[in-house]
């Protein structure tokens, strides 16, 4: 049974930082995508990153603060948010692409595997 699993999320100030995991299991996954989605808004792409980790991506409203990375030995994916703003609020999702699709995926049909979601409140 495929799982992806979520924590990490909260409430932060503005400034702050927050870390997300998620943790899959189940089978073998050819990339991970997090995607947010704000109340009233449709779900957008955050960033991606290769199985092997050797490849991230990112959206451009969070490069440089956002980083996606991958401890292979636990089979968790992380969400590392620094410098965060109160538009940054959201659901975020932790997905999962099988080998073979379309990478970095950045809608949610390049998805095949979702976690729950996990809110993060940024305050002003």
């Amino acid at each position: 049974q495929v799982q992806l699993v979520e924590s990490g999320g909260g409430l932060v100030q503005a400034g702050g930082s927050l870390r997300l995991s998620c943790a899959a299991s189940g089978r073998t996954f050819g990339s991970y995508g997090w995607l947010r989605q704000a109340p009233g808004k449709e779900r957008e792409f955050v960033g991606a990153v290769t199985w092997s980790g050797g490849s991230t991506v990112y959206a451009d409203s969070v490069k440089g603060r956002f980083a996606i990375f991958r401890d292979n030995a636990k089979n968790t994916v992380y969400l590392q948010m620094n410098s965060l703003k109160p538009e940054d609020t959201a659901v975020y999702y932790c997905a999962a692409a099988r080998l073979g699709r379309k990478y970095p995926g950045t809608v949610t049909d390049d998805y095949d595997y979702w976690g729950q979601g996990t809110q993060v409140t940024v305050s002003s």
